[in-house]
């Protein structure tokens, strides 16, 4: 199916999956949405950690604008998660009923645009293999704050042999729009990850012998960010349950403007 499709099931409740995989050739998105009074400063913490929060589109209102046609953010994605003073307190499918004037939404770039690149040259994804949820992470790297925004980088985290994670390397190094080349080969200790095998989000992974971590900065981020910032009232997606934009994924490729 198409963007626009998958979107109106999403919608419909029709599909409820996280969305790996899905729309092949297409980009996907994280969302957050919070009140107008700290947009400026969570505009400025993306900027100033565009790596794992490459801001792709700030949405006035319920509808997209630029990277999908007309699509609905209160409605389009499969699962939402509601935070309360920095507390995860719900999680949710449609979230319309909390609309409101004074909320904006941000939808920045996710590492399942550089996953197509990597399938198309041959690398297997473990987590497509078996139908799971990326492996995402905390780390001791401490992002720039931006006003209240602070907290540590989340990254996503692949297997692959020593070859293919260089090879992994130098084809997402290509899409800065996407979180780009890895931030961590080999060592998760390096990172402060103390058991590869507990992910704080997504699902365990499965890694063969010889194989070795690699890791990406992660859209993830943002709702740690959120939950130091102990906001009122904040949404965000589910991990791994994003939204699907109508851009191509070899577009993200340069810079997307």
């Amino acid at each position: 199916m198409n963007p626009k499709e998958l979107r109106e099931k999403i919608a419909k409740q029709e599909l409820k999956a996280q969305t790996s995989g899905m729309a092949l050739g297409y980009a996907q998105a994280n969302l957050v949405i919070l009140s107008k009074e700290y947009a400026k400063d969570f505009e400025e913490f993306c900027k100033l950690n565009a790596k794992a929060c490459p801001l792709l589109e700030i949405v006035e209102g319920k509808f997209t604008q630029k990277i999908a046609h007309h699509a609905n953010i209160y409605t389009d994605i499969p699962k939402y998660f509601i935070y309360e003073n920095g507390v995860k307190t719900r999680e949710e499918f449609d979230v319309s009923k909390y609309y409101s004037d004074d909320l904006v939404g941000f939808l920045l770039g996710c590492s399942f645009s550089f996953e197509e690149a990597l399938q198309k040259e041959g690398l297997e994804l473990r987590h497509i293999s078996f139908k799971r949820n990326v492996s995402m992470y905390k780390t001791n790297i401490q992002c720039k704050k931006a006003g209240i925004f602070h907290g540590e980088m989340v990254v996503s985290m692949r297997p692959f042999s020593p070859k293919d994670a260089q090879k992994a390397y130098e084809i997402t190094k290509a899409f800065p729009k996407v979180h780009g080349e890895p931030i961590q080969i080999g060592d998760a200790q390096k990172l402060g990850i103390k058991d590869i095998y507990k992910p704080d989000f997504g699902d365990v992974p499965v890694i063969n012998e010889g194989e070795i971590p690699v890791f990406w900065a992660c859209g993830v981020t943002p709702q740690i960010a959120l939950m130091n910032a102990k906001l009122p009232f904040a949404i965000t997606h589910a991990p791994g349950f994003m939204f699907i934009s109508d851009v191509l994924n070899e577009d993200l490729m340069y810079k997307f403007e």
